[in-house]
């Protein structure tokens, strides 16, 4: 059974108590293929309107949601709206991913944006492996923000996107044979609680 009138018809593919669940293609006025859940899109896969438009991407529980491209076509002309997809509403272009400007004596970094609620970013250093306490003349500098410490994190909240970080700082190399000055600036786009790890 699949739940939304206007794809209701023939369903091919798999199912659940009786539910489209997981790979299907379901037909009606219109059509959608991909991924379903209980009945509902959930997941990837391309909803095709009887007017030829289409919306191919995330679902979640019958919405689009998450990100997709939508095409339409009007008076003769093809037009396309791609970004992100919130509860079937257009929330805009798809924000760049993190961006890193100076990199001097950072072995490898990584950019993770947690589930939180908040509009922070956490930064952690990390020398073989573990966390790196010997940092020396330490500086760091953001354009915009409330400083910020979480356990051995330190960080910006309050942020309005996007940000600029930098931060420098002095610290002994892998083999704790000499000295190494380190820069590191970024800057994130996208809204949201994200973690910078950063080794050296």
């Amino acid at each position: 059974m699949v739940l939304i009138p206007e794809i209701e018809g023939t369903y091919t593919g798999k199912c659940k108590a009786g539910f489209a669940h997981g790979k299907g293609k379901a037909t009606g006025v219109d059509t959608y293929e991909g991924r379903f859940m209980k009945g509902l899109p959930h997941g990837n896969g391309t909803y095709t309107w009887a007017n030829g438009d289409s919306y191919k991407g995330e679902w979640e529980n019958g919405y689009r949601q998450g990100e997709g491209t939508l095409k339409i076509k009007s008076d003769g002309m093809d037009s396309t709206l791609a970004g992100i997809w919130e509860k079937d509403i257009y929330k805009g272009p798809k924000p760049p991913k993190p961006r890193v400007i100076t990199n001097t004596s950072v072995d490898r970094y990584t950019f993770t944006k947690s589930g939180g609620i908040k509009n922070r970013v956490l930064l952690n250093f990390y020398q073989n492996g573990v966390r790196n306490i010997e940092l020396e003349s330490f500086m760091m500098v953001a354009s915009g923000g409330t400083l910020t410490k979480l356990g051995a994190s330190t960080g910006y909240e309050n942020i309005e996107f996007p940000i600029t970080i930098k931060v420098n700082y002095i610290t002994l190399n892998k083999l704790k044979s000499a000295k190494i000055y380190v820069i590191f600036e970024f800057e994130i786009s996208e809204p949201g609680d994200w973690v910078v790890d950063i080794h050296n």
